[in-house]
Formats: structure tokens, C-alpha cells, sequence
């Protein structure tokens, strides 16, 4: 193998500088040099940027798929440039379970073709979640990824030669102010041997005066300083724009963030829609097999029928019921009613009402009092209280 010794030599005398002004720097015992308050700015911003990126990125990718395990598999067969082969969502999986289960019971009987009808569902949910899980990882996952492995990268890549740059500046300087302090003593105390170790370890022929010498160290200390700059200057525009692109990393996640809640609103559209043509589908079954299982309103408990309660509501004078001497109760309402009928009381959610039964009336229907108001109320939406 062929080695560049003094290339390896000279990068190592690169990094023992770097080290040492980095070292001084941490004792207090160097300057070092300050970049102004709006590149600390963005600098600050864009550290922030990355940050919370990787937490929304994280999270989102566990919200996606919660099995961390599938994660790691999706992981490697990414990074092994392979197409990770189609898994099918918990929903799917049920459906099949439950349409399997109804051909094992018999799709004729009641419990069959509800497994039958419900496990179609459940199947059309998985595969709007499929869509779904597709659809945010192109849109809102890839944008956030593309940003941490390759823009971030190259951020941080710039951001540690700047780093380098300075120190090597910052390096400069301190030898410089050393050259013309050593330049200073010897035009002083007379010629005297140089102290090169003070500045840099050189070999000269020592065939001229100190103060020459010390003249010349000045003079390289200076070229070198204006070099360092240069470089530094060079390289803190390069980061500059850089960082100041972090602007329109918002943009850009901005825009994915849109499309990730419009697929999100779309997936959890297919999913009502879904439950509902499921609920229809149910709700229209013998009575005698579910009986009320499935009402329609979403928000609250269906109230039971009132004509087929023993008390007909003809026969049923309201305003000639009275409370029984004991018995009443404290109830508090669940959800709003609206009365049916005269015979009715409605409510109001979180009101406090006085109840009571009479004999011979449905167990599903109390007497409700509200003042002088008085009417029949629907257990489902009480909350008895004592």
C-alpha cells in the first residue's frame, strides 16, 4: 500500500493544532473568534428544525405502524434496496377470521351471516387503512426523511469544516500575536535565539539576526492568517445559505402536512361511511335475534318505544300521576331528548331531574319531574344518582 507520509504527517500536525486551540479555547486561555447573532440565529433554528423533525418523523412512523418489529423489517429490506413484500392490516386479517368462522358456523344462520357481513366490513376498513398507511408514508414520511439523511447532512457536513475552519483561524491569530510579541522582545533585549517553539516547530539555519528571523515569522504568520480567513469567510457564506434554506424546509413540510391530514380526514370518511352501511345492514335484521343492538344516532342511546309499553300512552294521564310517598330519585340526564309525544318529558343533557316508577309500567321508561313539568323519560338517558 502506498502511504503519503508527509500527507499523513501534515494531517496529523493539522489535528495536534486543532486540538490544542479547541483545549486553550475550553480553559479560557485562547479567543476565539464569534459569528454574528443572526448566523447563531440560525444556526439555533436550525438545530430546533432537526429536532422536533425527528420527533414528528419518529412518532408518525409509530402511528403508522405500531409493531415495532415490522418497523425493523421494513428498515432492512429499505436499506437493502429490496420491495418489502404486501402484509395485510390487523382489520383484513380480522375479516378473513371472521368470514372463515362463518363458513365453519354456517353463513344460514343469524350469527353466520352477521360474521359474514361484519368480517366484509372489517375488510373494506383494512384496505382503506392500507391506502391510508401508502399515502402518508409518501407524502409525509419521505419529505421528513429526504430532510434528516440528506439535507441535514449536509448542513451538519458544512457546519463541522466551519468548525475546522475557525479553529485553524482562530490558530492563526494566536500565532501571529505570539510572532510579534517574541519580534517585540527581541528588538528590545537585543538579538537573540528565537523561541520557534512559542510560534511553530521549524527548522532554520539560525544564519541571520533574531530580529530578521522573528520579522520573517511575522510576515508567514500574517500570510497564513489572511489565507485562514479567507477560507473561513468562504465557508461561513457556503453555511450561511445553507441554514437560511431551512426556510423553505418549512415551506415544503408545510405542504406535506396538508396532504397528510387531507389523507387522514379521507381515511376516517371511509371508515364512517364504512360503519354506517354496516349499522344499516345490522339494524335491518330479526328484531327477535338483536333486538335495539344497533340504533343509528351516533351521539346517543336510541330511547325504547313507548307503544309498547303496558301503560298505553292514551290511557296514561300524566297529570293525574302522582309521586309516591318514597321511592323518587335523584337522576342525572346523559343526553338531550325531545319528547315524542304530550306523554313525554324532554331533557336536557347534565340537568338534574326527580324520578319515580308507577306499577305496571315498562322497566325501559321512568316518570321524570322537572318543576311543574312532569312527563316519561327513557332510562338509557339517566344517570341515577340516589
Amino acid at each position: 500500500m502506498d502511504f503519503n507520509v508527509k500527507k499523513i504527517a501534515s494531517g496529523a500536525g493539522v489535528f495536534f493544532t486543532r486540538a490544542v486551540q479547541f483545549t486553550e479555547e475550553k480553559l479560557g486561555q485562547a479567543e476565539k473568534t464569534e459569528l454574528d447573532a443572526h448566523f447563531e440565529n440560525l444556526m439555533i433554528r436550525a438545530d430546533c428544525t432537526k429536532l422536533w423533525t425527528e420527533k414528528i418523523y419518529r412518532q408518525t412512523e409509530v402511528l403508522l405502524q405500531p409493531n415495532p418489529s415490522a418497523r425493523i423489517e421494513e428498515f432492512l429490506y429499505e436499506k437493502l434496496d429490496r420491495k418489502a413484500p404486501s402484509r395485510n392490516t390487523n382489520a383484513e386479517l380480522l375479516g378473513h377470521y371472521m368470514q372463515d368462522a362463518a363458513k365453519e358456523f354456517g353463513p344460514g344462520t343469524p350469527y353466520g351471516s352477521t360474521l359474514m357481513e361484519v368480517g366484509e366490513c372489517e375488510r373494506r376498513l383494512g384496505a382503506a387503512e392500507r391506502d391510508f398507511l401508502q399515502t402518508s408514508a409518501i407524502s409525509f414520511l419521505t419529505p421528513l426523511r429526504n430532510f434528516l439523511e440528506g439535507d441535514w447532512r449536509t448542513i451538519s457536513k458544512e457546519r463541522r469544516l466551519l468548525e475546522n475552519l475557525r479553529l485553524d483561524l482562530d490558530s492563526c491569530k494566536t500565532r501571529l500575536k505570539k510572532a510579534k510579541a517574541a519580534e517585540a522582545r527581541s528588538a528590545c533585549d537585543g538579538e537573540t535565539a528565537p523561541d520557534f517553539q512559542e510560534t511553530r516547530p521549524r527548522n532554520y539555519v539560525l544564519s541571520a539576526s533574531a530580529s530578521a528571523l522573528w520579522s520573517e515569522e511575522v510576515e508567514k504568520a500574517e500570510h497564513e492568517l489572511r489565507v485562514a480567513q479567507t477560507e473561513f469567510d468562504r465557508q461561513a457564506e457556503v453555511t450561511r445559505l445553507l441554514l437560511e434554506g431551512i426556510s423553505s424546509t418549512h415551506v415544503n413540510h408545510l405542504r406535506c402536512l396538508h396532504e397528510f391530514v387531507e389523507a387522514q380526514a379521507a381515511y376516517y370518511k371511509q371508515c364512517d361511511f364504512h360503519m354506517k352501511e354496516l349499522q344499516k345492514e345490522l339494524s335491518s335484521c330479526d328484531e327477535n335475534v338483536l333486538p335495539n343492538a344497533f340504533a343509528l344516532s351516533s351521539t346517543h342511546p336510541a330511547a325504547p318505544a313507548s307503544e309498547g309499553s303496558p301503560l298505553e300512552t292514551d290511557t296514561l294521564k300524566i297529570e293525574e300521576v302522582q309521586a309516591p310517598a318514597t321511592g323518587t330519585r335523584k337522576a342525572k340526564v346523559l343526553y338531550d331528548y325531545d319528547a315524542a309525544d304530550s306523554s313525554e318529558l324532554s331533557l336536557l343533557a347534565d340537568e338534574l331531574i326527580t324520578v319515580y316508577t308507577v306499577p305496571g309500567m315498562d322497566s325501559d321508561w321512568l316518570i321524570g319531574e322537572r318543576g311543574n313539568q312532569k312527563g316519561k323519560v327513557p332510562v338509557t338517558y339517566l344517570e341515577l344518582l340516589s
